[in-house]
């Protein structure tokens, strides 16, 4: 086939030509780094294009594939991370200047584990500072949504979704503390994993808050995510926190269909008044599209879920704050002006404060617990909205804004990193504002390590509907 072409395919699809020798690692690898070279000026969604290194690691899988050595479905596959994870030799900057000149000696495990699975790396992946998720200045430019360039691409993995959207990488990783992956799926139209806490390891990887802190995948299908987690997933010795359970066959997962499920639709997060009517009519239809699917569809309640993003936002700012304790004090005016104001909020937040979030966590916790006792799945939207436009200026200019930056759509996701489960965004639909079609997303979570029950609803939803075959026309 025409290598122009070769972006466009799914990860799965080009793993299988790859296999096939149809299709070499070096030329699907020079594909993408020349659609980036045509299109990442527009959308700044690479902070660094690793081009020397892909090239040499294409050619090693070439010959390994040559001589009979395949390593499996990603063997070959071009992928990008977000720049929150070592990479040997490549510099990993957070999304902010005040590291613009880290260069690691080892990888992040996630980033090891795909290498060792055949992976090529292209590059690494715009952020917001420090994954705050509130940046206005990013200092490697600004990157955006390939749906629409004056629109946000989600934060803070924004050049993890934006990347992914246009066909810049065939799959990424992100990483979400408070919605992060979730929300450029959301955005850009794309299917992002918030994994089972623990599942993946976090060695490598730049934090944000101990206690929520998660990678996972963000790509243009189920099955792609699938790939993907079953690639980063274990324990790693490296990290005590990740849990010894043995592994399903992901991919394997999604052919059961779902017949018989109970699918739980979270009535604070679909019927709250915060959420666009628009959002609320889609999914109301895909939850309708997962009965038809042979779903049981029961009401469920979580009470505390309006409050989930406050509570988020003051044990990040707590824990954030703590891990820049001395740079705050030497190199406060490097950081992002709207990053100051979270950090210095942070540092100077009572200790009863963060007490009674954490009580209020607990508290969410068991009510997910809860609903999840009563059935297999939740559903409720991914955001209240699609892509917003991009901030102008940094700062709060009023109440309500300063009110969203803790309520709002922020509550939707904020529940699940809360409680520690998994959570992904499938897309569901696409929402027209002003003459644009932007996507929006359907947010399902489960009980924990039950990721590949979640992407085997995900995958029987995406192949009964049209969304994921939308391109955005950059």
């Amino acid at each position: 086939m025409n290598k122009a072409d070769l972006p466009f395919l799914s990860a799965a699809a080009l793993g299988e030509l790859i296999r096939k020798r149809e299709v070499s690692p070096v030329e699907a690898t020079e594909a993408y780094l020349e659609r980036i070279d045509a299109v990442d000026a527009k959308l700044r969604s690479y902070i660094t294009v690793c081009r020397d290194e892909a090239i040499a690691a294409a050619r090693e899988a070439s010959q390994a594939i040559t001589q009979g050595r395949h390593l499996g479905p990603l063997h070959g596959v071009p992928f990008a991370v977000k720049d929150q994870f070592w990479t040997t030799g490549i510099r990993t900057t957070g999304g902010s200047r005040l590291l613009a000149n880290f260069v690691p000696q080892e990888d992040a495990t996630v980033v090891a584990r795909l290498k060792a699975a055949g992976g090529i790396l292209l590059g690494k992946l715009n952020m917001s500072e420090f994954a705050t998720g509130n940046s206005v200045v990013h200092p490697y430019g600004t990157p955006r949504n390939p749906w629409d360039l004056e629109r946000n691409a989600g934060t803070s993995s924004s050049g993890s979704g934006a990347a992914t959207a246009a066909f810049l990488c065939a799959t990424s990783l992100g990483e979400d503390t408070g919605g992060s992956i979730r929300n450029p799926a959301n955005n850009c139209g794309l299917v992002g994993l918030r994994p089972t806490w623990g599942l993946v390891s976090r060695y490598g990887m730049l934090g944000a808050s101990w206690s929520m802190d998660i990678g996972g995948p963000i790509s243009r299908t189920v099955e792609d995510c699938a790939l993907t987690l079953q690639v980063i997933a274990g324990h790693d010795p490296h990290d005590p926190y990740t849990a010894r359970v043995a592994l399903p066959d992901y991919r394997a997962g999604l052919t059961g269909g779902i017949t018989g499920m109970k699918i739980g639709v979270v009535q604070e997060g679909v019927h709250a008044d915060f959420v666009y009517p628009q959002v609320r009519s889609a999914v109301s239809k895909a939850i309708a599209d997962l009965k038809d699917l042979g779903a049981t569809i029961e009401e469920v309640s979580l009470p505390l879920l309006p409050y989930a993003a406050a509570v988020t936002r003051a044990i990040l700012a707590v824990e954030s704050a703590s891990l820049h304790r001395d740079w705050l004090r030497t190199r406060l005016s490097e950081y992002d002006h709207n990053v100051q104001l979270d950090f210095l909020t942070g540092a100077i937040m009572p200790a009863q404060l963060y007490y009674k979030a954490q009580k209020l966590r607990e508290l969410i916790r068991r009510q997910v617990f809860a609903a999840l006792r009563k059935v297999d799945a939740l559903a409720l939207p991914s955001s209240s909205e699609p892509a917003p436009l991009l901030p102008k200026e940094p700062g709060i200019k009023s109440k309500e804004e300063a009110r969203q930056r803790i309520a709002g759509r922020r509550s939707l996701t904020g529940v699940f990193n809360l409680a520690n489960v998994p959570a992904l965004s499938v897309p569901c639909g696409f929402v027209g504002l002003d003459g644009k079609e932007l996507p929006i997303g359907l947010q399902l979570a489960g009980r924990p390590f039950e990721d590949g029950l979640l992407l085997r609803v995900a995958y029987a939803y995406e192949q009964s509907t049209p969304w994921h075959t939308r391109r955005p026309s950059i």
